[in-house]
């Protein structure tokens, strides 16, 4: 875990002539390396839990555990880019990814700014992902107009193409994958960024995910994909414990269509998309045990995926797990 990932500086000057869907991280351009974020890394959405003064702390303990890289989303706390100089500025060498930003939270301009400054601020360590979140987020909380997701990420990505650096000593844009599940979002990241970063995926979807991104996990496109598990001690024996936070975890995603159509895609069906999951639907997202657990990494990372994020479900979503963070990183990486 200790070479960056590869990143591309602004490359709109030296895309081919007549290419109008140059890109400052187009796949061809920036093979994803494997790099700092490793093999096995860590996505959560713990840390908004955490009050800023705390976090130097948490994240010393992570640096000290030996995890390499670390995921968040965005969603109704924290901003992205101002989450992610936090968590940087917190850490030595740990590299940071947004898990995802997202489009509607400000315009391409801003993102391309912002994302410049932390890449300037902590080169090779910053990861920008992005997406489109979903139409409830994005219209209740956020008040935009939820558009077609595809066609709004390809627009994003063009006026994030037009910016230009404006302050010294800021040409560098960070490496961008898209939260992607479907086939045409795939295909997308594929062309336009460094990769992709699914979520609530089986190893087969990130075998088709491969297969549309070209390459391989070590020489290809990013495909850095995220899989929940419940690793605490005693859960091989204690059925409710796994249970109870494998249903707290996927209840709010059983609401949101985007994942519904994903694991329709993925052989799921309506009587899967109960709230919290079917019993079948929580034994696909989340394992149970760091066994488990490092067979699931294993088959995503043979399937093609070049990072896998493990999000080790605590037992309350803004607490932490530090003792289960440490217990898999024992078991996965240790």
């Amino acid at each position: 875990m200790s070479a960056s990932l590869d990143h591309a500086s602004d490359r709109a000057g030296d895309d081919r002539a007549g290419d109008n869907r140059a890109s400052v991280n187009r796949a061809s351009d920036n093979q994803a390396g494997r790099g700092q974020l490793g093999r096995v890394g860590l996505w959560t959405g713990s840390l908004e839990g955490v009050p800023p003064a705390g976090i130097p702390d948490l994240l010393g303990e992570l640096e000290e555990q030996g995890w390499g890289s670390l995921w968040f989303g965005e969603a109704v706390g924290r901003e992205a880019f101002t989450a992610a100089q936090l968590y940087l500025g917190a850490t030595r060498r740990m590299a940071i990814g947004t898990g995802i930003a997202n489009i509607y939270g400000r315009d391409a301009s801003a993102a391309g700014a912002a994302a410049r400054t932390i890449e300037a601020m902590h080169p090779g360590r910053f990861v920008l992902g992005l997406g489109v979140s979903h139409a409830p987020l994005v219209e209740r909380h956020r008040g935009h107009n939820y558009g077609r997701p595809l066609s709004a990420m390809r627009e994003y990505l063009d006026a994030l193409d037009r910016t230009q650096p404006m302050a010294a000593g800021e040409d560098t844009m960070p490496p961008v994958v898209l939260a992607a599940l479907g086939p045409k979002m795939l295909e997308l990241s594929r062309d336009r960024t460094a990769g992709a970063h699914p979520y609530l995926t089986l190893p087969e979807h990130t075998a088709r995910a491969r297969e549309i991104l070209g390459g391989t996990g070590e020489d290809g496109p990013a495909l850095v994909v995220e899989h929940a598990a419940v690793v605490a001690a005693g859960v091989e024996d204690d059925d409710e414990l796994w249970r109870s936070r494998a249903r707290d975890h996927l209840n709010i995603y059983t609401g949101l269509p985007n994942y519904r159509n994903s694991w329709t895609r993925q052989g799921f069906d309506e009587s899967d998309y109960v709230r919290g999951g079917s019993d079948r639907l929580q034994s696909a997202m989340v394992t149970r045990g760091v066994e488990a657990t490092r067979a699931r990494v294993q088959e995503h990372l043979d399937a093609g995926a070049s990072t896998v994020l493990v999000q080790v479900l605590g037992e309350n979503i803004l607490v932490p797990p530090v003792e289960d963070w440490r217990h898999a990183y024992e078991g996965l990486l240790g």
